[in-house]
């Protein structure tokens, strides 16, 4: 009966195939042949999920040479098929003009039991390796994982949400439409919150908001080099660049305009700001106020910024993971290099780390406008 099978598999006569299989999968579920030709018929149905269950399975159970090659032939065919499906969709998911822009594809966190449940799945859609995969997955924070044309990443998207992997895409050019103010100072908080700024043309100018137009507040640290002169282990003089203090920024997203309100605690001023402490909640101006002693360094009134800040904005999320998100990133100097940092920090030699921010503050304006339309 298996020899009659065999041959009605090489005249292509699966319907014959199938009619003398059916009685062997009764009598004898577990012969290793009756196993291989039920895959196979999987195979030549496009069962292909079913048909590569089978030929696993066989692989566990027999140590014929004959039918460990011909499995394994079975599993090749299938990974080629994958492929070739893969590039045709590929190919139409990127056939439109707008689909090929450059884009991110960004990972989101989840718990570590979330982890280990999706881990092959996402192993499957990528082609990783299953240790590999685990460790991709992120638990802490946004995680960049892929730059490319929007079309593809938007196909590897999809197939991952399907799979219970959270991610989002977005396009360079989307992040790059966002209109980013420099915020010199708040003048007024009440009835509505008025700042002088700065737009990309630095031309200065008031803008009044709603307090309850701002989305997010997202905060980040950038860090500040200097080139110093250190001793090696010879005791040689050498420079070196190192990270000598931190500039601490607060973005504030105000969708309905498609602005960022951008701040920075080194040309936030506050000499000329209306008072801000953690307990102004009065329309107080900057007439009425001249800084203490103790308010008297960038720290302690940044933090008093912020906090102030906060107080207004109770109905907005607060993001502060920019430092684990940038460490995903950085590395990443030529999908960074086409993004304009809006962020005016002296700098004697340029850092990535400046584009990393816009990029992190710009995917949270992005993908809250999605989430809200």
């Amino acid at each position: 009966m298996i020899e009659q099978i065999a041959i009605a598999f090489e005249n292509k006569d699966y319907k014959t195939a199938a009619k003398l299989l059916k009685p062997l999968l009764q009598d004898s579920p577990d012969n290793p042949w009756v196993v291989f030709y039920l895959a196979r018929l999987h195979e030549v149905s496009g069962k292909y999920a079913e048909a590569e269950k089978v030929y696993r399975r066989l692989l566990l159970i027999t140590t014929n040479n004959k039918i460990v090659t011909q499995t394994r032939q079975g599993l090749q065919r299938l990974e080629d098929i994958r492929k070739e499906e893969k590039q045709r969709a590929i190919a139409q998911a990127t056939a439109e003009a707008s689909n090929t822009e450059l884009g991110v594809l960004i990972l989101e966190p989840l718990d570590n039991e979330q982890k280990n449940l999706v881990a092959a799945n996402f192993a499957q859609i990528m082609q990783l390796d299953a240790y590999t995969a685990r460790l991709l997955l992120p638990t802490r924070s946004w995680k960049y994982y892929r730059a490319g044309r929007i079309g593809e990443l938007k196909f590897y998207g999809m197939q991952l949400q399907q799979a219970g992997i959270p991610c989002f895409w977005i396009t360079i050019k989307a992040i790059a439409q966002i209109q980013v103010y420099q915020v010199q100072y708040f003048s007024e908080s009440q009835p509505k919150p008025t700042v002088i700024c700065s737009d990309e043309r630095n031309i200065v100018g008031s803008l009044t908001f709603d307090w309850a137009e701002v989305s997010a507040q997202v905060l980040g640290l950038l860090p500040i080099f200097e080139e110093v002169v250190d001793v090696n282990a010879n005791r040689q003089f050498e420079r070196k660049t190192k990270t000598q203090d931190y500039a601490q920024f607060c973005d504030l997203h105000l969708p309905q305009r498609h602005c960022i309100l951008r701040m920075c605690d080194r040309s936030y001023d506050f000499h000329q700001s209306l008072e801000i402490t953690p307990a102004a909640n009065q329309n107080l101006t900057r007439s009425n106020w001249t800084p203490s002693v103790s308010q008297n360094t960038i720290r302690i009134n940044w933090n008093n910024l912020v906090t102030w800040l906060t107080n207004y904005l109770p109905q907005a999320t607060i993001w502060s993971d920019f430092t684990p998100f940038a460490e995903t990133v950085l590395e990443q100097m030529e999908m960074l290099g086409n993004i304009q940092s809006h962020i005016h920090l002296f700098r004697r030699e340029k850092t990535y780390w400046d584009p990393a921010f816009h990029l992190y503050s710009g995917l949270i304006f992005n993908k809250d406008m999605a989430q809200n339309h």
